[in-house]
């Protein structure tokens, strides 16, 4: 595998878990005696990955100070946002710290157990610009929708409702600095409006399926799952 780059999304406030988890970035929840951040890289770190691009804002003095205390498997830079710039803004602000063209992303609250090199493979053998990884899911509610064709190109996104079964954006993706630049993005945006879902239209993002671990921290219930699985299973 080639590429060896992540960004990590990690600027979120945190809002639903305040009940649990006061005054940190979702990124720094307590997992055990670890913050959530330290599964995630050390994950990255088992993926290949060498160098990771901290995306930032709200508190990420906590998080740049943590990660300075740490002897960490990986490199690791930081960008911090002046002002939330919503879920597209956070990753081109974050491209000025991606030294090689290939990147992958992933989200600071999102633990999902996907085999990069299997990824990675998938993402050249289909020719792709932008990838996702997604995550089947039975009896849920909480996420919206992925409809893939049997080529594996993302046809369409479908709002949060009621699924006894179906495929879920597990917030993971790969594609390059310079395609990203090449859009000529607006600063602050929303990813899956003005990425995801135009190019899900005209045939050009595709889907690669992983049935491996998910969680995602956003809310209690999932925060407690993650408590119980992360520090016995890293």
């Amino acid at each position: 595998m080639t590429t060896t780059e992540c960004i990590v999304l990690a600027g979120g406030l945190g809002t639903r878990l305040r009940s649990v988890v006061a005054d940190k970035p979702k990124c720094m929840a307590p997992i055990g005696e670890q913050p959530f951040l330290y599964y995630l890289l050390h994950y990255l770190h088992k993926q290949g990955i060498t160098h990771a691009i901290l995306s930032l804002g709200y508190k990420s003095e906590q998080v740049i100070e943590w990660c300075e205390q740490q002897q960490l498997p990986l490199r690791v830079s930081f960008t911090v946002e002046p002002e939330p710039l919503g879920t597209g803004g956070g990753i081109v602000y974050a491209l000025s710290k991606v030294e090689n063209d290939a990147v992958f992303i992933v989200n600071g609250d999102t633990y999902f157990d996907v085999d990069f090199h299997q990824f990675n493979d998938f993402h050249k053998d289909h020719d792709s610009r932008l990838s996702l990884a997604l995550k089947p899911m039975q009896q849920f509610d909480r996420y919206g929708t992925v409809t893939l064709n049997a080529s594996g190109c993302i046809t369409a996104f479908r709002e949060k409702q009621y699924m006894e079964s179906g495929l879920i954006n597990g917030g993971m993706y790969l594609t390059s600095a310079s395609y990203l630049a090449g859009l000529h993005l607006p600063e602050k945006f929303s990813f899956e409006k003005e990425v995801l879902e135009p190019m899900a239209a005209n045939g050009q993002l595709y889907g690669f399926v992983s049935d491996t671990y998910f969680i995602d921290i956003g809310i209690p219930e999932d925060y407690e799952a993650a408590s119980n699985y992360l520090p016995y299973n890293l």
